[in-house]
């Protein structure tokens, strides 16, 4: 077995971001522009085994942590199927979606079947005037309703994300807050990253941490908790006392959590991205339809993986959009 993957500052890579797809039915104002991306051509993007090929090549040089996301990776037909090619692999030991949630009462049984542990779901807002205003779509998406179904269904834990913006939806701060008093699942307050083509939000509209905190405590008192059972990310974890789940926020903006980033992402298209604001990314459909072993590609990707992303100087790796990683 070959030496487990490091990065030059000696990070250990564990956890793989997957998109399988750069398409989404939702336009989030964070996310995607309106209009103006186009698509990338089928032929471009990888095929369900070819992505787990490469992750069967990585698996044993310590990739244990996999998250299937997008676009939006509902939208991929059968992705189920993926989740259990994923699954039949032994050195992994979870595999999450990231979701805006829009066909999970249709989806999440079978995605539970096929071998998906736990999901992450996008919920910015609970108003349904407002979900259509920060999707662009007119939609009748009821969050609520697909965070139960997804808990019907045993993907646990559940992690709500909410983008935190000033003057769009941080009024619905202790609102979303409140759900953790009843139900099991942990929303996560994320400060806004402008990006790209997304710039007409700008640093006005971050809401920091502390503020976000703030607000929250207008609910009842904060203890520190302890995050969800499995999680890969860089969230700080508060509870009300004898509430069923809990509140984290993630702060990449006021302070990073560049040091110990442990991750790496997988575009649809099959480049290895080593940061999601970087420059820094490697071809890898090219040696994979070509037959060639992947680890000298990996650990040359990993040689250049940055010490921190350079969001703070609006620096974005060339980004039109987050959509084009997987976030």
């Amino acid at each position: 077995m070959s030496v487990t993957l490091r990065d030059s500052f000696g990070r250990s890579i564990e956890y793989l971001r997957i998109s399988v797809t750069d398409r989404c039915n939702f336009r989030c104002l964070y996310c995607m522009p309106l209009a103006g991306l186009e698509w990338l051509p089928k032929s471009d993007i990888l095929s369900y085994e070819e992505i787990a090929r490469v992750v069967g090549e990585l698996a044993p040089l310590g990739l244990r942590r996999l998250r299937v996301t997008g676009g939006e990776p509902t939208l991929r037909p059968e992705l189920e199927r993926l989740i259990g090619m994923l699954k039949d692999i032994p050195e992994i030991e979870d595999i999450s979606l990231s979701t805006n949630g829009v066909r999970l009462p249709e989806l999440a049984a079978t995605l539970k079947r096929a071998g998906l542990d736990r999901i992450n779901m996008s919920a910015d807002s609970l108003r349904p005037d407002r979900i259509k205003a920060i999707s662009r779509r007119n939609t009748d998406f009821d969050p609520i309703a697909a965070a139960t179904a997804a808990e019907r269904a045993g993907l646990a834990p559940i992690k709500l994300n909410v983008v935190v913006m000033r003057g769009i939806n941080d009024d619905e701060v202790t609102d979303f807050a409140r759900l953790t008093l009843k139900h099991p699942w942990h929303v996560r307050f994320i400060e806004l990253m402008p990006v790209g083509e997304m710039r007409d939000l700008t640093w006005d509209h971050v809401v920091p941490t502390d503020e976000i905190l703030a607000s929250v405590k207008n609910v009842g008192a904060l203890e520190p908790a302890a995050g969800p059972e499995r999680g890969n990310g860089p969230a700080r974890y508060y509870s009300f006392a004898g509430a069923a789940g809990t509140i984290g926020v993630i702060t990449p903006m006021s302070h990073t959590y560049c040091g110990s980033c442990n991750r790496v992402r997988l575009t649809a298209d099959g480049r290895l991205r080593t940061c999601l604001f970087g420059d820094d990314e490697i071809d890898l459909r090219t040696p994979l339809r070509s037959g060639l072993p992947l680890e000298s590609f990996f650990r040359s990707a990993l040689s250049t993986k940055p010490k921190e992303h350079h969001l703070l100087q609006m620096s974005v790796g060339g980004l039109r959009a987050l959509s084009q990683v997987g976030g």
